[in-house]
């Protein structure tokens, strides 16, 4: 989609199957994106987020982005105006989609919807979106060139339980600089990190038709019901209720 292309008034509704990439691209207009089935991993240079049937990415005009589909995916996007600010963040942020949310963008994302009837359902939809929880599931990317290094002996190999001191001597430091380098660059600890990105990577399996245990046991927890809690406490659901919702 062209940068300066303008948004559609009635919405998009896309089908597209795993493993396809939509290329780097940025709007003139803001975004919200929602999958109703499957998963898309949307990627800035700053971070990675993940769009799923329970949270939508609000992208913001401008955001150079790219998305990479995970199992087969029904992808819904809504254009909003520049000056139409419902989010007040000047970066990507993950919003939680409850049930309304989800079928006003699903409705709002109709081509064929009358200007009239669009116009009384993205009012609804907007007052919601204002007051939705921001879901704070986000992979930064590291600038640090040590850092970068680290994350990606972790996630080259998630199967691996990767401790912070094993993971301080790989990359020639001590486990203090480690954990001032997530501290200074991601807000959070190395545990915390690793957690969010096997549980974004579980995400992706799971849509593209992984097993739980599999899916755990891929992702580097000892046992299925560790993998189950943790998931659990991250997205408000269990990774099988996850797999098989309705639409996935």
């Amino acid at each position: 989609m062209s940068e300066n292309s303008q948004p559609e008034p009635s919405g998009t509704t896309h089908a597209h199957l795993a493993g396809e990439v939509i290329g780097r691209h940025r709007h003139d207009y803001h975004q919200l994106l929602y999958v109703s089935a499957g998963v898309l991993a949307v990627h800035t240079d700053e971070a990675s987020w993940v769009a799923s049937r329970a949270r939508a990415m609000w992208i913001p005009a401008g955001t150079w982005h790219q998305h990479r589909v995970h199992g087969r995916s029904s992808v819904h996007t809504l254009g909003f105006a520049a000056h139409d600010i419902l989010l007040r963040s000047g970066a990507p942020v993950v919003v939680a989609v409850d049930a309304l949310v989800r079928e006003l963008i699903i409705a709002c994302s109709e081509p064929s919807l009358p200007q009239q009837e669009a116009r009384h359902l993205r009012a609804v939809l907007r007052d919601r979106l204002r007051r939705a929880l921001v879901a704070p599931l986000t992979l930064p990317a590291p600038g640090n060139s040590l850092l970068r290094q680290a994350c990606a002996l972790v996630t080259d190999d998630l199967g691996q339980p990767r401790t912070a001191a094993w993971l301080a001597r790989s990359i020639g430091v001590s486990e203090r600089t480690l954990a001032r380098l997530f501290r200074a660059e991601f807000g959070m600890t190395y545990p915390q990190w690793r957690t969010g990105v096997r549980v974004f990577h579980a995400m992706v399996l799971l849509a593209e038709g992984a097993s739980v245990s599999e899916t755990g046991r891929h992702c580097g927890w000892a046992t299925t019901s560790a993998f189950i809690d943790t998931f659990s406490r991250t997205m408000g659901q269990t990774p099988g209720t996850y797999r098989i919702a309705p639409g996935g």
